[in-house]
């Protein structure tokens, strides 16, 4: 025997040699200590064969926050053994901040739910996933018999791929109740509802990657340094290319840092100050005129708004001194492209609405819509909370945003296979069909509320939390009052969530573990509106199984699984994802969300590396021309091959190469003026050379193009418009002719149909500018909006500010995201962040004779006690105290570990700052109030 005769394919031949040489010295050296009659000739055994190792790596997408960092997953024998960033994807090149570095945690998970559990006398139980299903579902048919299907409130996931966001719209429809909402309603409804009613669509207009073209940057209310760590990489980018950064906050934050210009705000006066900043660039002439000629309605009422707002009068109501504000104004104006980006500072307020229409009107004026460098770039939250708005599960639209009247209804009717009689038949009434529903914010309100005042026939009986934090909304003791009232709360979750701690019940609670989205497949919409295809990572851990499986045996048991999935396939209980986007293909020609079929969004990601990282556009290769991942609207069939729209309102490119005008979506004249392009304003290639409405079957055939249909396209088209022409032809046609499907008109800065048809300043509800209030007040109380009784000016009126003189606000930190079950359990992250903590001026921590570290008790007009630790930091000035909203597991000083089951406490606790939040809600959405509210300090 030779060693130099082993090959190395042979290597399992070497080892047998080497294994059996050692055994052989061994029983040698033993054989002189053994009596003659036990020796017998040695014989080495034949090792086990190793398993064949199969080590793949498959690409998906981080869970945290909206940039959409591409993860690549290294399996081995279906565990997830390792991940590396993606360095060939065009978002984020190669980077990951802190969560994107450690989402494999997910695939261990030490916290997280692993069967079906129900609390019995107080403890939580093992059931089987059968019981479960049987329990939970014969509890919800008596509950529709007894309050009908309006008393069960379903509280979607914005961590739901979009196709599950999609399947439980649908899910609810056919249960019969519009009472179903999830994460965008308390971070960015207020920026849907803005943004859309002035340019047309509620979505960031540009990209991450486009600020690489600005010249000077706005954030205002966000802080992406911490909240999007990823997208700075983008901005740091323009910043060495010479780009001006401008950061307005309360708050010194690590964004502002790198600022050239910073503002301190007082919190709540946003408007105030961008009429401040809009007042200097009429001042001077700083205004883009043709661009407001051609292409704005109502900025003559923004002007006189604006001239109210002189410098000593901004300076007062905001805090900003003269100078500051004005040179904001300077540098924005003078350095064109300039880009606004704005977070939950600017949305999560009374008057959130009206202050993202100040901002996108900003934009208007200095004409820095539809151009590379500019746009109204708004950071979502969540990683799909884009996507899950767009065709998931809102209480006051049908995927696509198709709004709830009848005609909405019978689309989806047809594209579900669905009668629609039989349909309106599972609603309480066909006025409650076409009546938006309860909103997550609310909830609790429609459980606790005297039912005369509902506008509903009962009251809330019945909860689901489906991937849903309830420690991001506020006033949460009223929540945990309303849980104890309910017949039967059901959380569905790969993690407990502070829902199974915080209720105080002895029974009437599920647990049911749900998948991560690492352990399914399905499609993920970022903040720019490009959409990427996660490919299922490993199988389901534990008794996990995915939000789809659970929707469809629910289903099942409830008596609609057929109807649920009439087009869609089902495999071991489980809807086809990839037939699910095909039906969202099929129907939300709305945002174009009808070219991104599964296997263009597959390529795209298998071929990430012929994308231009500032462009989007793949230069090379089989995707060549497309941006990456079609942001929408990519209209049309994915036959038409539309390479998806880059930059919103764009009028240099054709519509077939991602051009838009706005949206004509309000009609053709308000007050005998004309909401239409002027003559001239149209994109490239457009054989109408001026403003245009909507296409439909009329507007076709006046033009002399119905002809250009098929047959098959003529009979279904008939009668339609572009949004519910299922053929696609009216879209493909107007197309052709260089022409946007949705028309051609005006920006809107002025919306009669809002509270505020030009935005106004309003104190806050509870202000400390005492002296302000009667000058800026808020709104009248309502007594039915979104189905429930809402207050403004009876809050108002109470003066808190004496006992309470702090103003208190909140925001994000970069190791947590959202209520932060899931980072808060995962052992990397809890590392870096062991406490819950309240930024404290030293002024006023001296008041209290606080020092850092130690603990304080921060006190709300509520009557809330929130226990954390100071920081006590110049970041935040004297006055006002900031607190992270990540965290939960403390309720008023107490450690909830006890109540979590076992095991699922996350590894960080402690107290939720919006146990304290005080009343509020915008006068448009029914989006909390989280920015502006008062407090007071005590020791500990």
């Amino acid at each position: 025997m030779s060693l130099q005769k082993i090959t190395r394919d042979e290597g399992r031949r070497r080892r047998r040699f080497l294994v059996g040489a050692g055994i052989t010295a061994g029983a040698g050296a033993l054989a002189r200590h053994l009596p003659l009659n036990i020796m017998q000739p040695a014989a080495a055994a034949d090792p086990v064969p190793d398993a064949p190792v199969q080590t793949e790596i498959k690409h998906t997408v981080c869970s945290h926050c909206s940039v959409g960092c591409s993860v690549e997953a290294v399996v081995s024998n279906g565990v997830w053994v390792r991940q590396e960033p993606a360095f060939d994807s065009p978002l984020n090149m190669g980077a990951h901040c802190a969560k994107g570095a450690s989402v494999r945690e997910h695939g261990f998970g030490e916290h997280r739910l692993r069967y079906p559990m129900k609390l019995v006398n107080g403890k939580y139980t093992r059931i089987s996933w059968d019981q479960a299903i049987d329990e939970i579902g014969d509890r919800l048919l008596t509950l529709r018999e007894k309050a009908g299907p309006d008393a069960l409130m379903v509280i979607g996931s914005s961590k739901h791929n979009n196709e599950q966001a999609y399947l439980l719209r649908k899910w609810v429809s056919l249960w019969g109740s519009n009472n179903v909402d999830h994460q965008a309603r308390i971070c960015h409804s207020t920026t849907v509802a803005g943004v859309a009613q002035t340019y047309g669509y509620g979505a960031m207009t540009n990209s991450f990657n486009d600020l690489h073209y600005s010249k000077a940057v706005l954030f205002i209310g966000s802080n992406p340094a911490e909240a999007h760590p990823i997208s700075m990489l983008h901005f740091l980018h323009a910043k060495e290319l010479g780009a001006k950064m401008i950061v307005i906050d309360p708050r010194f934050t690590r964004t502002a840092r790198f600022a050239h210009h910073y503002i301190r705000i007082r919190p709540g006066t946003d408007i105030a100050l961008v009429w401040g900043i809009l007042w200097h660039i009429f001042a001077n002439g700083w205004e883009d005129k043709k661009f407001i000629e051609d292409r704005t309605y109502g900025m003559a009422e923004v002007r006189k708004e604006v001239a109210k707002w002189t410098p000593e009068k901004v300076s007062d109501v905001t805090g900003v001194p003269e100078a500051a504000v004005r040179t904001a104004a300077e540098m924005l104006a003078l350095n064109r492209p300039s880009s606004v980006v704005w977070c939950m500072g600017i949305t999560q307020h009374h008057v959130g609405t009206a202050n993202v229409r100040a901002l996108s009107i900003l934009q208007l004026a200095l004409g820095n819509i539809g151009v590379p460098g500019g746009g109204a770039n708004i950071y979502r939250g969540h990683d799909n909370v884009q996507g899950a708005t767009d065709v998931g599960p809102n209480a006051d639209s049908l995927p696509g945003y198709y709004g709830l009247a009848e005609g909405a209804w019978k689309h989806f009717a047809t594209v579900w296979g669905v009668d629609y009689e039989w349909l309106r038949g599972r609603f309480g009434s066909k006025e409650l069909m076409e009546k938006p529903g309860i909103t997550v914010s609310r909830w609790y309100d429609a459980v606790n509320e005297q039912a005369q005042y509902m506008d509903q026939p009962s009251n809330l009986r019945a909860v689901f939390y489906w991937g849903h934090a309830p420690n991001s909304q506020t006033r949460l003791p009223d929540m945990k009052a309303a849980m104890q009232k309910l017949d039967m709360l059901v959380v569905i979750d790969p993690y407990p969530s502070l829902t199974a701690a915080m209720h105080g019940r002895q029974d009437g609670v599920y647990l049911l573990p749900a998948a991560s989205q690492f352990e399914t497949q399905g499609s993920v919409t970022a903040s720019n509106r490009s959409i990427q295809w996660r490919e299922r990572v490993i199988q389901p851990l534990f008794e996990c199984k995915t939000d789809h499986e659970i929707m469809y045996l629910f289903a099942r048991k409830l008596g609609f699984a057929n109807e649920l999935c009439k087009t869609i396939k089902v495999v071991h209980n489980e809807p086809v994802v990839e037939d699910i986007l095909r039906e969202i293909n099929r129907s939300c020609w709305t945002i174009g969300y009808t070219g991104c079929s599964p296997e263009r969004l597959k390529l795209h990601m298998e071929h990430k590396h012929t994308f231009n990282p500032t462009t989007l556009r793949a230069e090379s290769g089989p995707c060549k021309g497309d941006y990456y991942g079609l942001p929408w609207p990519c209209w049309g069939t994915p036959e038409m091959k539309h390479p998806g729209t880059p930059i919103l309102y764009d009028l240099s490119k054709p519509i077939a190469q991602g051009g838009l005008p706005f949206r004509a979506n309000w009609g053709v004249e308000h007050d005998g003026q004309s909401l239409l392009a002027a003559d001239g304003s149209t994109n490239k290639d457009s054989e109408i050379d001026t403003g245009y409405p909507e296409f439909d079957h009329v507007f076709l055939k006046k033009l002399g193009w119905w002809a250009e249909l098929t047959p098959v396209e003529q009979a279904a088209a008939e009668g339609k418009n572009w949004k519910t022409d299922l053929s696609g032809g009216i879209i493909r046609v107007a197309i052709a002719h260089g022409c946007a499907p949705y028309g051609n008109a005006r920006a809107r800065c002025h919306v009669w149909n809002f509270p505020d048809p030009v935005p106004v300043h309003r104190e806050p509800l509870l202000s400390s500018r005492r002296d302000l209030v009667a000058k800026y007040p808020t709104y009248d109380d309502k007594a039915n909006f979104w189905r429930l009784p809402t207050l403004y000016k009876s809050v108002q009126a109470v003066d808190f500010s004496k006992d309470y003189p702090l103003i208190m606000t909140s925001g994000r930190l970069v190791e947590y995201e959202g209520g932060g079950e899931e980072t808060r359990s995962n052992p990397w992250l809890a590392e870096l962040q062991q406490h819950m903590f309240c930024e404290v001026n030293p002024q006023d921590a001296a008041q209290i004779g606080a020092k850092l570290g130690e603990y304080i008790w921060i006190e709300t007009p509520t009557g809330a006690r929130l226990k954390m630790m100071a920081m006590v930091t110049p970041r935040v000035p004297a006055g006002i105290v900031w607190m992270p909203f990540h965290f939960g597991g403390w309720w008023m000083g107490e450690d909830l570990e006890r109540h979590y089951p076992e095991g699922g406490a996350p590894e960080v606790r402690g107290e939720s700052v919006n146990t304290g939040w005080t009343y509020g809600y915008d006068a448009v959405t029914m989006m909390q109030e989280t920015k502006v509210s008062l407090c007071r300090l005590a020791r500990a």
